[in-house]
């Protein structure tokens, strides 16, 4: 099979989908490798590097959409990649289709078999392809909301730890999945006030032991998230449903309820937002206002760091990456029930049922 990984096109994305170690396996399975001219220079990885193991260079991203029968990203397509897809052209990438019903319907209308890595889950319900970028994106959130809450941010000019005779900042995590897990430990260890909620209790109490009571947990509920969140200087929203639009658990109502120069970070804005005020916004333009409340709310967090994410998303993307080369896309997800889940399209359908339901389309799971 021909691979293709074009350079991203997303505003300040700076990782891409394959390392130079990666492009030697698949050269080693006998497949061949397309590397757009200059993919690889955000993370630090030199076009010569891709050469030196295996990959042929191209200098137009048309040229790797026409010729390779799987395009590997990772980020969704964007602009003319969306009429550069061709009819069974298997797409793996991330791609939170409950949240875009465009993008969804051009998967459709070409016919492309769409694996999103952030739907291949496992029989224990972990999602391993989605989770170390929870990881960055989770202690990255603490990081960036204390940057926020800075007075040159327009934040109220809070220090997350406080000093001698001044309490610290109070620090709301909404969630206790990989991303507020990968949260907590960063807020505590900068001398915040936290607090988690959620409502799977077991993951409350696994928080809980391993930070050795440092932290407040919570069930989530309507009152304990008002209650919370209103006496909040730092809100972090990492709630996820596989595959679906994030709920919505701060209504616009409740952020007037908040005090002037509170943050919030919204990470759940890839699949919509858990916050009725949020929009995504970019590195270049992080930040915006509503209420007197700072919104962070950037799609794509761990492009901040991109060496550090790319590395980390490429360790885990390879073997299933592998499998769908190796035996196609029918053979791979029939004989791996968790690439199956990360099928979300395929010959014009969609196929995975949180999508569906999202738009009210018919889910033809295969």
């Amino acid at each position: 099979m021909i691979v293709g990984v074009p350079k991203e096109i997303k505003q300040d994305e700076n990782r891409v989908a394959i390392v130079p170690p990666g492009v030697a396996a698949f050269v080693h399975h006998g497949h061949s490798v397309l590397v757009e001219s200059g993919a690889g220079l955000g993370s630090g990885i030199p076009d010569a590097a891709y050469r030196a193991a295996g990959a042929r260079i191209v200098k137009r991203a048309a040229s790797i959409w026409e010729r390779a029968g799987m395009v590997i990203k990772v980020k969704e397509p964007l602009g003319d990649e969306l009429t550069m897809m061709r009819e069974g052209q298997i797409l793996y990438t991330y791609l939170h289709l409950a949240s875009n019903e465009k993008l969804t319907r051009a998967l459709m209308r070409h016919k492309v078999a769409a694996v999103a890595y952030e739907t291949v889950q496992l029989d224990d319900g972990s999602l391993p392809l989605l989770t170390p970028m929870s990881e960055v994106a989770g202690r990255l959130a603490v990081q960036k909301g204390a940057q926020c809450l800075e007075a040159g941010s327009g934040g109220r000019g809070v220090l997350l730890s406080g000093v001698s005779g001044v309490k610290p900042a109070h620090v709301v995590i909404l969630g206790a999945g990989v991303a507020g897990s990968n949260a907590c430990p960063i807020a505590v260890g900068m001398g915040a006030q936290v607090t988690v909620i959620d409502l799977n209790p077991v993951r409350l109490r696994y928080l809980n032991d391993i930070m050795r009571g440092r932290i407040t947990t919570l069930m989530s509920n309507t009152a304990n998230i008002a209650e919370e969140v209103a006496q909040a200087d730092l809100v972090i929203g990492a709630v996820l449903i596989t595959g679906a639009r994030a709920p919505r658990l701060i209504t616009r109502g409740l952020l007037k309820r908040m005090r002037a120069g509170s943050v919030v970070v919204d990470v759940a804005i890839d699949q919509g937002g858990c916050i009725e005020t949020s929009r995504p916004t970019t590195h270049s333009a992080p930040t915006f206002r509503v209420d007197d409340v700072v919104h962070y709310c950037v799609a794509n967090m761990p492009g901040a760091v991109p060496r550090t994410a790319t590395y980390a998303l490429t360790n885990v993307t390879l073997g299933h990456g592998l499998e769908i080369a190796d035996n196609g896309i029918e053979e791979a997800v029939a004989q791996d029930p968790a690439l199956r889940k990360g099928l979300n399209t395929f010959g014009g359908r969609v196929t995975c049922r949180p999508v569906a339901e999202a738009f009210g389309m018919d889910c033809a799971e295969v």
